[in-house]
């Protein structure tokens, strides 16, 4: 190698080596001489007077490992790329913000979006060629064609930068607001069920990924409506996504999505925010509706979320598609690999049972399991589960990207007390109480949310939007599990800045970054969920909670104001945002307020309060008075009688100490 070509590469790794992102330190060694974002790279830029280079990805995405291995691993390519832009390299976990902005830019191009996603811009970040993946040959071939626009063509490269900025600008533009009440809420569900997959469950057609959110707002309305084909649906889509491919039948946990209509094969990435979201929903199906499945899916995905994805701090953010820079390598068998394992007889059994064929769903003959129907004789398939996934221990393992990111903790800490408090679960409650103990600790930075950390270490990139509404959400989560103040505190703290930093004073709404944040060539203000929660349905489900928590109705207004915003979408694109619709039938709901004055926390009253809760309700239980738990002040015990105080919407009906009498109350 040159030693020019040896500076190089010491000069990039030097750049990222020190990154919090694991998607960053997967690229400090490649030849490619990237930056981190900063000033300092478009300083450069503008030195040089040459574009930039935004590449935008994260570490579980495969096609990013392609375009990586193909193309930012080739000296050729490398040496095209250092000479004619300044490269940056972004996670877009770690950045949403920038992320969002180029996304925008992306789709109004080309009509599509996705990872890795691939930016020229010019060096004050103003994009003028967006793209996805490109083969090798395309993508030098590209970079040479927009050095030399830059070069020979720079004032119609301006318009076009222009052009799109103003683009980008416009999508950021609120629609007209209107309450979020139940006709709108009413017509979301509907658009949603018109969508509904009656053969195979799920909306839409491939490629299918988990609609979570849509599912948590169908249980909340249909707790409203007691409409018996929505509960159908929600039923239907559950058990079919968890006896596909998508699921993982040895270990628990699901995949990002399925490739095709039908649930069979996934992509095989497991994310920490599609298992947070799922545990919610299968959780709630189990207690509204009854179901096996979902009791079943529960347990099995908390015991993943703890065994594979908590580093001792807080919950990592992925598993990789790859390992060993395969596909599904790890997740796949053919029939003679089962035999292998399992012997002929068992083996037999568990290939009709897993649906392994010697045609495979998948790549080379091999097959990913599949689990239609109940096992017969379940000792059984325990040991043969247990058999298959020592196995499976044995095989090249997926990546993990330890980042920890706060909003998706902030999901799973919620996830969890709902779980632990409907199963009485103490592990689950105690997961998610030192999860919440770690972000207040680390991630809470001189009275502000830093988006993520590593081994414990916290991260420079700030909070955005979603991250302030997920942990505030999750903080008062962990009070109503608990009883302690502290936690009703921190979540008023961030709700607070939100508040004065992300609001909109002109509509209520929301922007994703805080006023004081970096300037972007635009401030993105999605008011749509995608594979989270956007900001603003994160933000008004923690407002909502904290309103019904502490009767201050400034919060539930705050929470009405953002609400309304995006209702006009709600009611025709119920699919992109399921969070703010169930949000929204939390305060259609009330949402109700419930207390129960007890010595014992253990008091059946308390069970029945969790399992029985209508839409977003809260629930506090403890001795009455406790201080910083608003809702049991001035609420004694009945009689030395544990005691339900039941709310809806500030207004309280009679105490009661009878189970029954609180169930009536909450059907």
């Amino acid at each position: 190698m040159h030693r020019a070509a040896l500076g190089s590469l010491t000069r990039m790794a030097n750049r990222l080596a020190g990154a919090t992102s694991p998607y960053l330190q997967q690229h400090k060694d490649n030849p490619v001489d990237w930056w981190q974002w900063s000033p300092e790279a478009f300083a450069e830029a503008r030195r040089r007077d040459v574009p930039v280079l935004i590449s935008v990805g994260y570490a579980a995405c495969h096609w990013c490992h392609v375009m990586a291995h193909e193309s930012f691993e080739h000296e050729g390519v490398a040496g095209v790329v250092n000479a004619l832009t300044v490269p940056i390299k972004v996670d877009r976990e770690e950045r949403p913000d920038v992320d969002a902005v180029y996304m925008t830019a992306t789709q109004a191009m080309t009509g599509q979006g996705g990872w890795p996603m691939t930016v020229f811009a010019t060096p004050d970040g103003e994009p003028f060629y967006c793209g996805t993946y490109f083969p090798r040959e395309a993508f030098v071939r590209l970079v040479e064609a927009v050095a030399a626009a830059w070069r020979e063509q720079r004032d119609g490269v301006l318009q076009q930068s222009a052009a799109v900025v103003d683009a980008i600008r416009k999508v950021s533009e609120r629609p007209p607001s209107n309450p979020m009440d139940e006709g709108v809420l009413d017509q979301a569900a509907a658009t949603l069920m018109a969508s509904y997959d009656a053969e195979h469950g799920g909306f839409g057609g491939a490629p299918k990924f988990p609609p979570h959110m849509a599912l948590l707002f169908l249980l909340r309305h249909y707790q409203r409506t007691r409409d018996e084909a929505v509960i159908q649906a929600v039923r239907h889509t559950c058990e079919r996504m968890a006896r596909g491919g998508m699921y993982d039948q040895l270990a628990g946990g699901f995949a990002r999505y399925a490739v095709d209509g039908t649930w069979t094969v996934p992509h095989f990435e497991k994310m920490l925010y599609d298992n947070a979201m799922l545990l919610r929903v299968y959780t709630h199906l189990d207690r509204i509706a009854g179901s096996d499945t979902g009791r079943r899916v529960a347990r099995e995905v908390v015991a993943f979320l703890a065994q594979e994805l908590h580093d001792g701090h807080g919950f990592i953010s992925a598993l990789d598609a790859d390992a060993d820079g395969e596909e599904g390598l790890t997740y796949v068998w053919t029939p003679a690999q089962l035999d292998e394992v399992l012997g002929e007889i068992d083996g037999a059994w568990a290939r009709y049972l897993l649906q392994v064929t010697p045609e495979g769903t998948f790549e080379h003959g091999a097959s990913v399991l599949q689990l239609p129907e109940d096992p017969g004789n379940v000792e059984r398939w325990q040991g043969i589960r247990t058999r298959l996934l020592a196995a499976r221990a044995k095989r090249p393992q997926p990546a993990r990207d330890g980042k920890v990111v706060a909003a998706w903790n902030g999901l799973a800490i919620t996830a969890l007390v709902e779980f632990g408090k409907a199963y009485n679960d103490p592990d689950a409650i105690a997961l998610a109480v030192e999860t919440a103990s770690f972000l207040a600790d680390t991630h809470l930075v001189d009275g502000r949310l830093r988006r993520v950390s590593r081994d414990g270490v916290v991260g420079e990139p700030a909070g955005v939007l979603e991250d302030y509404g997920a942990v505030a959400e999750a903080f008062c989560a962990v009070h109503q599990a608990t009883g302690d103040g502290r936690w009703l505190s921190l979540a008023k703290q961030l709700l607070d800045v939100a508040l004065e930093h992300f609001r909109d004073p002109d509509s209520g709404g929301f922007f994703d970054t805080a006023d004081d944040a970096e300037t972007l060539v635009a401030r993105p203000a999605d008011i749509t969920d995608n594979a989270t929660p956007s900001g603003l349905s994160a933000v008004s489900a923690a407002l909502v909670t904290y309103s019904a928590l502490t009767a201050d109705t400034s919060y539930r207004e705050a929470a009405l104001l953002a609400l309304a915003t995006v209702s006009a979408v709600a009611a025709t694109h119920g699919r992109f945002t399921g969070y703010a619709a169930a949000a929204g039938e939390a305060l259609l709901s009330g949402p109700f307020e419930i207390a129960i004055a007890t010595a014992d926390v253990s008091d059946p009253l308390v069970a029945a309060a969790w399992w029985h809760a209508p839409p977003g309700a809260v629930v506090v239980a403890g001795s009455p008075d406790r201080p910083g738990v608003p809702l049991l002040e001035a609420r004694p015990l009945r009689d030395g009688a544990a005691t339900a105080y039941v709310c809806r919407g500030f207004v309280c009906d009679a105490p009661v100490t009878a189970l029954e009498d609180l169930v009536a109350k909450l059907g």
